[in-house]
């Protein structure tokens, strides 16, 4: 039992070692610490904190995108209307020169229709009065005349001022004349 004998003997006590080592490691990580009060109550007022500059952030940038869409809610329309503008230049240049009168009221017309079917396309509506029943949530009554038969009564004789409908809409009421 010689060498032999302690050289077992040590492999022995180093794996009695090891496996001591590997348990305190293992209890070691077992054990847990609990959370105290305190670290709980920080843990949470930073996700508060986080969460309130989260909020913070996209109310600021909601703001910031009705601004946008205010100040760039022409841009579109009046895009549309240049073409307009153009042919109103050309047409007021023609015109210093022009000699042929019924050539000046054909373009204004050309001028109009264009101008109209731009208004037409984005949703505006005009208002056909004539011979409609007064109705108050779409007509305002400039003046009341004696009707001449008993079918005008109440209702629309005349227009002074169109109204128009923006997509169903009434964005100028209908100024007319409603016979009594």
């Amino acid at each position: 039992m010689s060498e032999e004998e302690n050289k077992n003997q040590e492999e022995d006590n180093k794996e009695l070692n090891k496996d001591t080592v590997n348990e305190e490691v293992q209890s070691d990580s077992e054990v847990k610490v609990e959370p105290t009060t305190e670290d709980r109550y920080n843990e949470l007022n930073d996700k508060y904190i986080r969460i309130h500059a989260e909020f913070d952030n996209y109310r600021k940038r909601t703001n910031k995108e009705k601004i946008d869409i205010i100040t760039n809610a022409n841009e579109d329309i009046l895009k549309d209307l240049l073409p307009v503008i153009d042919d109103f230049d050309r047409a007021i240049e023609n015109n210093l020169t022009s000699e042929d009168l019924n050539g000046v009221k054909e373009g204004f017309n050309l001028i109009y229709n264009k101008f109209s079917s731009i208004l037409e396309s984005k949703g505006l509506k005009k208002m056909n009065c004539k011979g409609d029943v007064f109705d108050v949530e779409i007509h305002e009554a400039v003046a009341n005349i004696p009707a001449k038969n008993k079918k005008q009564k109440g209702k629309v004789v005349e227009t002074v001022e169109k109204g128009y409908y923006l997509n169903d809409k009434v964005i100028r009421f209908a100024k007319v004349v409603v016979g009594q």
